[in-house]
């Protein structure tokens, strides 16, 4: 233990451990911000006599707080055993175990996880004889959790119309069931220990009392709840620590408000946040990148980092032609820094959206690279994917027990386990297979009933079509698309089961056999027995969500395209613009040494070529920080006229050699109604000729090339 706790920190560092009273402590990328938190509360120990039991840290994953006591434990020789250190949840339960009784819990109360929570749900709308395909448990699911963790119980909700007037009170059956069986969801916890403060002076007096200091990790992912709920424990005397980075909230969908950092000043009359800008991670290219991204944003407090580790090597971008392209080029690239003496694990491909790592997945299977997916399954192994083949193995083969087990009842039809108990039974007595049995006997159960004749459908259905429409009719009519849609976080299930059109037109195009049953092979051969083991060296996989306090010494960011990274969806939404950008800028900041940045003039997107441009993201990088790393090669696409390239268009008839064109397919033109945009094909000859743009964000649009008003972009 050194023999001052104080030592080795920066004078950033020092000010804001050492400030008297209460603080917001603005902590850039790569700071220190966990070492100032946990001194922090040493130095409070050691140097003003407080208490550990005075003391409320409050974190947001369970690893960060056991990371705070085992640092706490190595500066200071104290029992941590008792201590208020935790995240939001923990400490919630832990304040309604001990006040039970006022808080109107049993004092075993159970807790539903998301799982539980869903089912009792279940049970309590089938109690209610309600219509589930009109009022879908899942959405329910979140309809109340959404509103919980706003703040809101059923009688609060505001309704519009007799849908929304309906969701709230099978919000206010639900929160009965719970109460008569004790048992509290995790959006219960939080809510309910706000309350309990709230109406009971005595206890929240005690407890403002009692904590003389709260610390506050990764403040910039609040909620309003959870700051309405730190509010209520603070007392006149309680000194309020809050650290965290504006720049970095990336988490609005789950609730984080990022203004709670400028509310947080105002309520505690702060002039100004003490800033930790000094990196300890990143060399200055990288961290000036980041910082030229991040000061487009308009709403923040404002930083810019720097470090003393040196410029370091300029950021490496690479336009590829397609996704396989950039595939093919991050495998290129990993297998050089291979053979430089890098370790695969010291390698990160970042991405946007989950459904891009099939692609990707698949060149470093192909290559030989092992390769881990962080914080997620690989493509082949999610639930919604297996969900899909089970339906696809069904298609080719309705003898497949296992494929009918998985879905017979997913989507939900009714099927119980009852259903599938009297089944099994069926077909062991008759020596035949599940289907066998569920034909012979499906009318006593009108759900299996709908099951047998949806797959004989799409048996039907599907008997002479290409491998790609196979995998659209599939994953369209089974009614995992419908489902998915419904659940808080679906989209990116839903963009996974549309990517499987993408893997069928890649398998096909490298693949002699290209039937179901190969494809099915495939995707066996691709799925999780093959992922590295745990202490394998291997390359590393997530999204950018994924990645935040991570650090790798290469990172390879991918799919910088407009309406890919930043996502269509924030163009429309209120800030959502700004999150996109501190999206990027966490992104950059993973990176040490090394950032690559990638990005396809095609990309393949459910089935059908998509001409994006780049993500104005890149344009925000200063020239002088990049290299390019293009390769000059004819580009296949610009040879060819793929006309209409939304689904449903009729496919235009080739164009002659001889009739000049006086854009390229994939060319950037601007329009002076509806900005920069991309030319995705042209159709009709001579003065019939149509060219067709791809905006960003207007959508596709056909133009009669003479009238077009367009410029070369």
């Amino acid at each position: 233990m050194p023999a001052d706790i104080l030592e080795g920190l920066n004078p950033d560092q020092l000010a804001a451990v050492t400030v008297p009273g209460s603080a917001l402590v603005l902590a850039g990328a790569g700071s220190g911000k966990t070492r100032v938190l946990t001194t922090r509360i040493a130095w409070l120990i050691q140097h003003h006599q407080v208490s550990p039991m005075g003391l409320l840290a409050v974190t947001f994953t369970n690893k960060a707080a056991k990371e705070m006591l085992t640092r706490l434990t190595a500066m200071l020789p104290i029992n941590t055993r008792g201590m208020w250190v935790g995240t939001f949840h923990g400490l919630c339960n832990r304040l309604l175990r001990t006040h039970h009784r006022e808080a109107g819990l049993p004092q075993l109360f159970q807790i539903l996880d998301s799982a539980d929570q869903l089912s009792a749900i279940k049970r309590m709308l089938k109690a209610q004889n309600v219509d589930t395909d009109k009022y879908e448990p899942r959405r329910l699911q979140a309809f109340i959790n959404q509103n919980k963790e706003a703040g809101l119980r059923a009688d609060k909700v505001e309704a519009y119309d007799p849908f929304s007037r309906r969701l709230a009170e099978l919000f206010a059956e639900y929160d009965a069931q719970c109460q008569r069986e004790g048992v509290a969801d995790f959006a219960e916890l939080l809510l309910r220990a706000y309350e309990l403060l709230s109406r009971n002076a005595l206890l929240r007096e005690h407890y403002q009392t009692r904590f003389r200091h709260i610390l506050v990790d990764e403040f910039q992912d609040t909620s309003k709840l959870q700051y309405a709920w730190l509010k209520l424990l603070k007392g006149l005397e309680t000194a309020l620590f809050a650290v965290g980075d504006d720049d970095q909230s990336i988490y609005a969908f789950r609730g984080a408000n990022v203004g709670n950092m400028g509310q947080f000043m105002d309520d505690l009359a702060i002039d100004k946040p003490i800033k930790l800008t000094q990196n300890y991670r990143s060399q200055s290219t990288i961290l000036d990148a980041a910082n030229a991204v991040i000061a487009h944003n308009r709403n923040r407090l404002g930083k810019d980092l720097w470090t003393a580790a040196g410029q370091g090597e300029p950021l490496r971008h690479f336009e590829a032609l397609d996704d396989s392209e950039e595939a093919r080029f991050l495998v290129e690239e990993m297998q050089q820094l291979k053979r430089d003496g890098r370790d695969y694990s010291e390698l990160a491909v970042l991405y946007r959206s989950n459904a891009q790592s099939r692609a990707i997945e698949h060149a470093l299977f192909t290559a030989g690279i092992p390769y881990r997916v962080y914080g997620g399954q690989r493509f082949f192994e999610r639930a919604e994917i297996k969900h899909a083949l089970a339906y696809l193995r069904l298609t080719a083969n309705p003898e497949d027990d296992g494929a009918l087990l998985r879905v017979v009842n997913f989507p939900t039809r009714g099927v119980g386990a009852r259903t599938v108990e009297n089944l099994e039974a069926a077909a062991r007595q008759g020596g035949t297979s599940l289907w066998a049995a569920a034909c012979a006997g499906g009318a006593k159960n009108k759900g299996l009933t709908a099951f047998v004749g949806l797959i004989e459908g799409l048996c039907a259905e599907t008997a002479n079509l290409p491998l790609a429409e196979v995998m659209e009719v599939v994953v369209e009519r089974s009614g995992l698309i419908e489902h998915y849609k419904n659940e808080k976080e679906g989209e990116d299930r839903i963009d996974n089961l549309r990517e499987l059109t993408n893997a069928a037109i890649a398998f096909t195009s490298e693949s002699d056999d290209s039937n179901l049953t190969a494809f099915l092979a495939h995707a066996a051969l691709e799925a999780g027995e093959h992922e590295a083991a745990a202490h394998q060296d291997a390359v590393q996989l997530m999204t950018v969500h994924a990645a935040k306090g991570l650090e790798f010494h290469t990172v390879f960011l991918t799919g910088l395209e407009e309406g890919l990274f930043p996502h269509e969806n924030s163009l429309t939404e209120t800030d959502g613009l700004e999150e996109e950008r501190r999206l990027m800028y966490v992104a950059i900041t993973r990176a040490r040494r090394r950032l690559y940045l990638t990005h396809a003039q095609v990309r393949m997107l459910h089935g059908q070529p998509r001409y994006g441009m780049s993500s104005r993201f890149l344009d925000e990088i200063p020239e002088g920080l990049v290299k390019s790393m293009r390769q000059q090669r004819p580009n296949p696409y610009a040879a060819r006229n793929p006309g209409p390239v939304s689904a449903g268009e009729p496919a235009p008839a080739p164009r002659p050699a001889s009739v000049p064109l006086p854009y390229m397919v994939g060319a950037r033109v601007s329009h002076p109604k509806y900005g920069e945009g991309v030319v995705s094909g042209y159709q009709g000859l001579g003065a019939e000729t149509e060219i067709k743009v791809s905006f960003p964000r207007h959508g596709d649009k056909w133009f009669i090339l003479e009238y077009a008003r367009l410029s070369a972009g």
